[in-house]
């Protein structure tokens, strides 16, 4: 999806983990390694991005892995599962987003591609992630060595 706001929006990103690997993407428009997530579109909420997002990208059914209060019956207060971190960075000059960070775990390791967003998904080992030949950016490394410590 297209940046809704002129100056910062709001994405929700995963990293799935299966049996010890931790799922990036090779994302075509930012030429790098990435979570699979994506914008928060109107009338979404972070988890509500999140779970489309998954689905359209990879196709994996995940769990999240944070917390959640439990729901009071007759009560219009949506508990959210916490994301994990949040994050601020910039994409241009005059445009940022803030990211919603959630690690997630996944039964299967079958996913599919959405090839009009990435050149590829991989299921990367704690060894793999440290791989020059990969150019995993520091703070993607991070977050994905604390998935596969909390899974």
């Amino acid at each position: 999806m297209p940046h809704i706001h002129q100056y910062i929006d709001f994405v929700s990103v995963a990293y799935i983990v299966h049996k010890n690997k931790v799922l990036l993407a090779d994302h075509i428009k930012y030429n790098t390694w990435l979570p699979v997530g994506g914008h928060i579109e109107l009338r979404e909420d972070p988890e509500q991005a999140l779970l489309r997002e998954v689905e359209e990208e990879c196709g994996l059914d995940i769990t999240l892995l944070g917390k959640r209060l439990p729901e009071i019956p007759g009560d219009t207060t949506k508990p959210l599962c916490t994301p994990q971190h949040i994050n601020i960075h910039d994409i241009t000059e005059k445009h940022k987003h803030v990211v919603f960070v959630y690690y997630a775990a996944s039964n299967s390791d079958q996913f599919t591609v959405a090839e009009k967003e990435h050149r590829k998904l991989k299921w990367f080992t704690e060894t793999e992630l440290k791989d020059q030949k990969y150019n995993i950016k520091p703070f993607i490394k991070i977050y994905a060595k604390e998935a596969l410590k909390l899974a």
